[in-house]
């Protein structure tokens, strides 16, 4: 992680709600004022439960924080098995349930009907 990379973010994100250093300090749990000049400073990094005190004040993620992304929401991944990914055998048989023609595709609108049932 870069210092001041996450202390940039933190500065920005008090200053955008117009909070003192003090003030934000007051709020947080275990932080007192020269603590938050030196984490926007990048003289010293947050620790991790002061990180969590950020991001849930300011309704951030930690990857906004990080600088590992600018959508303040964070990273959104896709998830993507590795059983999925790259399995012909598991994409032949989606397909083959998936194709109205199929057998396979009235046992697993059967299957599913029965699992929705059950809740």
């Amino acid at each position: 992680m870069d210092k001041k990379i996450v202390g940039a973010r933190l500065k920005a994100l008090r200053e955008g709600v117009h909070l003192s250093q003090a003030k934000l300090a007051a709020m947080f749990e275990g932080v007192d004022q020269p603590s938050i000049y030196r984490y926007e400073n990048g003289t010293t990094f947050p620790s991790f439960n002061v990180l969590i005190q950020y991001a849930d004040y300011f309704d951030v993620s930690l990857d906004y924080i990080f600088g590992r992304t600018d959508n303040p929401q964070g990273k959104l991944y896709e998830f993507q098995p590795q059983v999925f990914k790259d399995n012909k055998q598991m994409q032949e048989l989606i397909e083959m349930c998936f194709d109205p023609n199929s057998p396979a595709n009235a046992k697993l609108k059967e299957l599913l009907l029965k699992l929705i049932d059950k809740k």
